[in-house]
């Protein structure tokens, strides 16, 4: 039932599926160097549970309403990319508005959390489609298997935007912006084509 290659499969797809997660959490250290443990627990949890929700939400819809999913699949990039212009350009706005350089007043808040979240893992709705053949507890076991990968990095990518933000000091929200603003082109231009 589960093989090794399951096992590789799913670490396989948490790192590809986290990888927008990562450049995401990179710009939130950026913007706040002075985080605790316990808010990059938060922001890399929120991450995790997000890209262990979608993929299973697809599964779910691959066995029951795939006809409507199918139909969705192609507002998926568009979706990603209108969150990120969002939360990006509010964070570049307020970058150049209020240089704060890693002051708390430059935390994102729950709200815009958890946009990120969703923005993020949208696209891997899709990763229903392809664990369409596993059973209810494999799906279960890929997605915890995905979100623990996607836990792991985004916890690395927190900490390296706080060590090289406080080097940046006031433009971290503007490079944060500006790298979230990227990620949903990307995100967009990926899922286009």
């Amino acid at each position: 039932m589960f093989s090794f290659a399951f096992f590789i499969t799913s670490i396989c797809l948490g790192a590809g599926l986290a990888m927008d997660a990562f450049s995401v959490s990179l710009a939130n250290g950026l913007n706040e160097t002075n985080m605790n443990k316990s808010r990059m627990c938060l922001i890399a949890g929120t991450f995790a549970f997000f890209q262990f929700l979608m993929p299973m939400i697809g599964w779910v819809c691959v066995h029951t309403v795939v006809q409507v999913f199918s139909s969705l699949e192609k507002f998926i990039p568009w979706i990603a990319l209108i969150l990120l212009l969002f939360i990006g350009g509010n964070m570049l706005r307020e970058g150049i508005k209020h240089p704060c350089g890693g002051d708390e007043k430059c935390a994102v808040g729950f709200a815009g959390l958890m946009l990120q979240g969703v923005a993020t893992s949208i696209d891997a709705l899709s990763v229903g489609f392809t664990i369409a053949d596993y059973s209810a507890i494999e799906a279960l076991i890929c997605g915890l298997v995905i979100a623990v990968v996607t836990f792991i990095i985004c916890m690395a990518g927190l900490a390296i935007g706080r060590r090289f933000g406080t080097c940046m000091a006031g433009k971290a929200s503007i490079l944060g912006g500006i790298i979230l603003i990227l990620i949903g082109i990307e995100i967009f231009i990926t899922g286009i084509i």
